[in-house]
């Protein structure tokens, strides 16, 4: 790929544009005070590829994953890292050996979207019937992993851990099943249960939601297609029209399996992250879920290389259980994307979230009602992707924001409590860790903010030698 090639898709270019290198720095200088007891490690995944033979197909999905890491300790930023997941392919174009282990349908593919600690493994995950691929503490690739052998098919990009009982929860996808697969693996690090929910159009469902008595699906709109396919399509995945949209409610405690599953229709949409959901009982006796999610009109319709299309916009969806019906509520105008929760409240009721703003000039200027298609010919913002991490109080309705410089970026916020605790610990009582491009240096930043005082200055900020380029999800890991 040559610069004259990066203009014509803008996830090759700007801060989107793929690092050459693998770094490894010691002893990382620190703007303010890191706070007490943060032991541990921060690492984010996102696509990082190594060399784009067609730059006008290359889709921001599809390139192999890289983590980042920054290794803190008694007040200490030891290190940072950064590491391609060795899938075969990978490992080829770096001249190494391949790394033997299962596959699953052969597919070779490097994780790009999460990474996150289970069972006592570092997992890089991914959707789409591929595997995950287990890292050791200072990220270098250990291989394919399958749960010790109990995994039926491929893994997901997002999983949740239920804090009741520290499972592991997933929905599993791929393009050549007629179902998808909803899937538990005990604290053993064992797949204990699968269901197997039939759908049509092979789906892609990027992300669920959990709540004490249910599993939610996200059956939209968005599908596998043949024809993008063989049109080699970078991500053969399109809106689809005539598909209608609904939700499932998967009961969590029967072994019905799929028979138990319950659809309601609603809107043509697309989601990629649900916020968060818990269940409140009705004045008559009856159940509705409260889900907070960020949605989409459509995804996938015009856009080629991204979702560039439409904003994307936070709403709550109350699903009454007993009347099979989903009132769809905005909460905010703002573009925002990557929300996250303090995930010790995962299946409880909360009262924060956490979101990236997004410039409304990645999506059209909505001030100004542009029209969808001015905004999908530019494709999203070269130097910026979010311009601020904003909590919001999901009681009052109100939220704040912290705010980047203008020409920066900043990627999903990850919530750290400051004490271990249960559900009963103050819920903002904690920290949010971020990179951050400084334009000033030219490089990243790792963000500690206060959960508490998010408008404030950064409590700490670890500077990093290299950029990070925009990517997706990562996670805290407390030394066990």
């Amino acid at each position: 790929m040559t610069d004259d090639d990066r203009p014509s898709n803008p996830y090759l270019t700007g801060l989107f544009a793929p690092v050459r290198d693998e770094v490894t720095a010691f002893g990382l200088p620190v703007t303010g005070r890191i706070p007490d007891g943060l032991n541990g490690r921060y690492l984010r995944n996102g696509p990082n590829p190594l060399g784009v033979d067609d730059p006008a197909a290359y889709h921001w999905f599809t390139g192999p994953g890289m983590v980042h890491g920054v290794r803190l300790r008694d007040g200490r930023a030891e290190w940072y890292r950064n590491r391609w997941v060795r899938s075969d392919s990978v490992a080829g174009q770096l001249g190494e050996k391949q790394l033997r282990g299962p596959r699953h349908q052969d597919m070779d593919f490097a994780p790009n979207t999460h990474v996150l600690r289970f069972g006592g493994r570092i997992l890089a995950t991914v959707e789409g019937g591929a595997l995950p691929y287990e890292l050791d503490e200072e990220l270098g690739t250990l291989g394919p992993y399958d749960f010790q052998g109990t995994l039926p098919g491929g893994f997901a990009a997002h999983t949740l851990v239920d804090p009741a009982s520290g499972d592991l929860h997933a929905v599993a996808y791929c393009w050549a099943y007629p179902y998808v697969e909803y899937l538990v693996a005990g604290t053993d690090g064992r797949i204990k249960r699968r269901v197997d929910v039939p759908v049509e159009g092979s789906p892609m469902m990027h992300d669920f939601s959990l709540t004490e008595s249910y599993v939610v699906l996200y059956d939209l709109p968005v599908g596998f297609s043949m024809d993008a396919a063989i049109a080699g399509a970078g991500l053969p995945y399109a809106w689809q029209p005539e598909k209608q949209a609904r939700i499932g409610l998967l009961p969590r405690a029967t072994d019905t399996g799929a028979g138990g599953i319950r659809w309601i229709d609603i809107d043509p949409c697309f989601v990629f992250h649900p916020m968060s959901a818990f269940e409140e009982r009705t004045p008559d006796g009856g159940l509705r879920l409260v889900i907070h999610l960020v949605r989409y009109d459509r995804m996938f319709a015009d856009g080629r290389h991204g979702p560039d299309e439409c904003p994307p916009r936070l709403e709550r969806w109350t699903v009454d259980v007993n009347a099979g019906r989903v009132r769809q509520e905005g909460l905010d105008e703002r573009p925002v994307e990557f929300p996250r929760i303090d995930p010790r409240r995962t299946t409880a009721r909360h009262r924060y979230g956490y979101g990236v703003q997004q410039p409304t000039d990645g999506y059209g200027d909505t001030r100004a009602a542009r029209h969808v298609t001015e905004a999908t010919a530019g494709g999203p913002p070269v130097g910026q992707m979010g311009l601020g991490i904003v909590k919001f109080d999901l009681e009052r309705g109100t939220s704040e924001v912290h705010r980047v410089h203008p020409d920066g970026d900043v990627g999903e916020a990850a919530f750290v409590p400051a004490e271990p605790g249960g559900p009963d610990a103050a819920e903002d009582d904690g920290w949010l860790f971020a990179y951050s491009f400084d334009p000033v240096r030219g490089a990243t930043d790792l963000l500690i903010l206060s959960a508490q005082d998010i408008s404030g200055e950064p409590v700490a900020a670890v500077h990093l030698p290299a950029r990070v380029p925009v990517g997706f999800h990562g996670n805290w890991m407390p030394d066990e």
